[in-house]
């Protein structure tokens, strides 16, 4: 299983148990959707930092791979060009 799947499902069975627990808590409707409402905001809050960090690391390794693919590209261009007898330029 990745990372995600698993983070996914962490989150859920949380969001799930907090709900049902403040559900069948004895409290006043209103209670009870204020608290809902901060949960979820908390909720919101974890998911979303989730998401902003999952997408830093996503672009640092597409630039991992770029680079590592344009230095392969520049190898291959120097190889050939000794193999030709001509100049390479970047």
């Amino acid at each position: 299983m990745n990372k995600g799947k698993i983070l996914l499902g962490v989150i859920t069975a949380a969001a799930a148990g907090a709900i049902a627990g403040i559900l069948f808590a004895p409290a006043k409707g209103s209670v009870t959707r204020k608290k809902l409402s901060r949960k979820g905001n908390r909720y919101t809050d974890t998911v979303n930092d989730t998401l902003v960090e999952f997408s830093d690391t996503l672009s640092e390794e597409y630039d991992s791979i770029k680079k590592s693919a344009s230095d392969i590209i520049d190898k291959a261009k120097e190889k050939t060009s000794s193999l030709t007898g001509t100049k390479h330029t970047k």
